[in-house]
């Protein structure tokens, strides 16, 4: 922030933030290149801001996926807060556990000249951390408490000798005590003459009752895995990231998870994406809308059997066809299904129709089909083991040549292993060494 709260005039004016996170620029799927549906997503977003008329983008964590984002990733970052900056939209960018401080600082300075502001780390100065949030008109109508992914070292120091639970307390009293002073600070700013504008904060952590995703990393902050809700400061607003699934938390309007955009785990396929649109009125919050976002891409996880698969995918297939891009899919095989080839079979199904199968799974119950029935572990040997994991896993040919090329070598080097361990005993026994 720049200048005294004497200087600045705070207007109670209305204010429009768009609150998003964890888009993983960057991620790759099985695979797969997630370039087109994040194309997609910006376009949309783009015209929902300029539709909504919206003055702020708040981006709560995971912009990127990765600490070294491909090269594209970063253009349709860096052409976003270009296109934002002509249509008069301020952005916030935080960072998250997926993102480099490095990377986001490296283009800091710069992105500064677009209107736009990037939180990566913490820092010494905590006004750095307090971010005037302007209307359309130019007024401060909002200030921002930018907290980004905390990490041990930016807020407490290890004492030694600290059991496993002094050190959880400690980090929770740290991360409330840099709430509690950032928050101060924003109330600092206000003007006892006029009337109190909107304080958000913001969030990159789990929270107390959140709904995890397949796709979601455990965190923690040291030992501190969940934060409770009551050591949040009193802001107008909480805009948290990390979560994929959007959700209120423990039912507080304004304490919230916008979500990814896109599914980023097939168990979220069937959840729809959301950003939501938060107004402030009269220095107060207004209200809270989810606008959802458009399937640019089916996830889908099918669970059926081998003769139903056939038309399962065409059925797929067809109420697919009006879709921007090919869906893709996860197929779970039933035990009684169990086949040696289901890739083989799979992959001739499918062949001729506008779809990709990313990953086929067996249940667990598979297992027993693998192996006889009628012999147990005692009665098999490690190569008859081997080739039924083999066959789970639905291994082609050449590869499987080559995997039990390896486990013959193993199996040797064991062997021989065990040979010279012998005969050396034996040596040390006739030559009256004790064992």
């Amino acid at each position: 922030m720049t200048g005294t709260a004497s200087e600045r005039k705070y207007q109670t004016s209305q204010l429009r933030i768009l609150h998003t996170s964890d888009w993983h620029l960057g991620q790759h799927f099985f695979g797969k290149s997630r370039e087109e549906e994040h194309q997609l997503f910006i376009g949309w977003l783009l015209q929902k801001i300029e539709q909504q008329q919206v003055d702020v983008l708040l981006i709560t964590g995971d912009i990127f996926d990765t600490g070294t984002p491909p090269s594209y990733a970063r253009t349709h970052y860096n052409q976003l807060i270009v296109r934002l900056r002509k249509i008069g939209c301020q952005v916030v960018v935080l960072g998250g556990n997926h993102d480099s401080v490095t990377t986001l600082n490296e283009s800091r300075e710069l992105l500064a000249c677009l209107n736009a502001t990037v939180v990566a780390t913490v820092d010494q100065d905590m006004s750095q951390q307090l971010v005037e949030l302007k209307n359309r008109s130019g007024e401060v109508a909002g200030l921002l408490c930018a907290v980004p992914f905390l990490h041990q070292s930016d807020i407490a120091k290890s004492r030694a000798g600290e059991s496993a639970q002094e050190k959880k307390q400690q980090l929770l009293s740290a991360i409330s005590e840099h709430y509690a002073d950032l928050f101060s600070l924003a109330q600092a700013q206000q003007q006892p003459d006029l009337p109190p504008i909107p304080v958000i904060a913001t969030g990159y952590l789990a929270c107390a009752g959140g709904q995890l995703s397949e796709s979601v990393r455990e965190i923690y902050i040291g030992a501190l895995d969940i934060f409770p809700t009551e050591c949040f400061p009193k802001a107008d607003y909480i805009a948290l990231g990390h979560l994929h699934i959007a959700q209120k938390v423990e039912g507080h309007e304004h304490i919230r998870y916008s979500g990814s955009p896109i599914p980023l785990s097939f168990d979220e396929s069937s959840l729809a994406k959301q950003v939501c649109l938060i107004d402030f009125s009269n220095g107060e919050l207004f209200g809270v809308k989810s606008l959802e976002i458009p399937c640019f891409r089916r996830l889908q996880s099918i669970d059926c059997r081998i003769n139903e698969l056939e038309n399962v995918l065409s059925a797929i297939a067809d109420q697919s066809t009006a879709d921007p891009l090919t869906p893709w899919l996860e197929i779970t095989v039933g035990a009684s299904d169990y086949l040696d080839n289901v890739q083989k079979v799979i992959q001739q199904v499918s062949e001729d129709l506008r779809l990709d199968v990313l990953q086929v799974k067996r249940h667990k119950e598979a297992v027993g089909h693998a192996l006889n029935k009628n012999e147990g572990l005692p009665q098999l040997n490690v190569k008859d083991v081997f080739a039924a994991c083999l066959r789970l896993e639905d291994v082609d040919e050449d590869n499987k040549k080559k995997l039990n090329s390896l486990l013959n070598q193993v199996i040797e080097k064991i062997d021989s292993d065990d040979n010279n361990d012998l005969s050396k005993t034996s040596n040390n026994y006739k030559s009256g060494e004790s064992l």
